[in-house]
């Protein structure tokens, strides 16, 4: 299994995926989940990946040379060569050639993989921007259709994606100062590597500056990486610091800040209490 996330705030983008995958217990192996593809000072984009390992490389290896027709404004097929990740002018169509590429894939791979009793699953989160276009990402899924992150929805998880949502909800805004939407992905991933071993270290992480079309922020994150250490240890003292600083429960509404039992127009609990006077087989 594996665990990716990509945010889009204003100041940026944050990428993170783990690289674990596992057939069973004693199949356990690390790839990388996480693709660049960049053409200087013209567009950078980023691709992480969840699911069949087969289908996400091949996926990735084909986006180089997937292209799709062009369209004029009216829809129809316009002029001037099929769209590829490299001449596209917009993220919008790099989204569109991806999307094309899953499908090629499903149509060359999917019905062998289903008589092997293996499902064609392959989830995709896309991001970057090219040189005139505002960033933009998306979120593509196994049938190859896609979503884009909004200033009400400015994250995208793919993977065991439960465990590390709530830190991103209470915490990620549109406003975000990137190191800090940074430090709230490795935050995400450490509370999923705690509770799922389908993930596993090592990471990879990009930060992206807005209107850079470049990066110098990517690092591999171990087991010995000192700012990851740092975290874990970190946010799990803080939360059980956190957590006994709430009061208990309070039975005795009378002198309590915060009482457990109000009264309240929903009924209790059913209860059957037995007769003392009933004979009992």
């Amino acid at each position: 299994m594996t665990y990716c996330v990509g945010i889009h705030i204003d100041a940026g983008m944050v990428f993170l995926s783990d690289s674990r995958t596992n057939a069973g217990l004693d199949q356990i192996s690390t790839f990388r989940k996480m693709i660049v593809y960049e053409k200087p000072n013209d567009r950078f984009i980023v691709m992480l990946s969840a699911g069949n390992l087969s289908v996400s490389q091949s996926v990735r290896e084909m986006f180089q040379v997937e292209s799709v027709p062009r369209e004029s404004e009216q829809g129809e097929p316009g002029v001037g060569g099929p769209l590829t990740i490299w001449n596209a002018t917009s993220m919008f169509d790099v989204a569109r050639v991806l999307g094309s590429t899953v499908r090629r894939v499903k149509h060359d791979h999917g019905e062998s993989l289903q008589k092997a009793g293996i499902d064609f699953n392959a989830s995709l989160i896309l991001g970057g921007q090219i040189k005139g276009e505002a960033m933009r990402m998306f979120l593509v899924y196994p049938a190859g259709n896609f979503i884009e992150a909004t200033r009400e929805t400015p994250y995208f998880q793919i993977g065991e994606s439960k465990y590390g949502k709530p830190v991103l909800d209470r915490l990620i805004v549109p406003t975000t100062p990137l190191d800090t939407a940074a430090k709230c992905a490795l935050v995400s991933m450490d509370s999923t590597l705690k509770a799922n071993l389908s993930v596993g270290l090592p990471l990879d992480l990009l930060v992206y500056r807005e209107g850079t079309l470049a990066s110098d922020r990517i690092v591999c994150i171990d087991d010995s990486n000192p700012y990851f250490r740092m975290i874990r240890d970190t946010w799990g003292q803080r939360l059980r610091e956190a957590f006994d600083e709430i009061d208990e429960p309070s039975w005795d509404s009378s002198d309590a800040r915060h009482p457990l039992r109000v009264k309240s127009e929903r009924y209790a609990p059913m209860r059957k209490i037995a007769n003392p006077n009933e004979k009992i087989v």
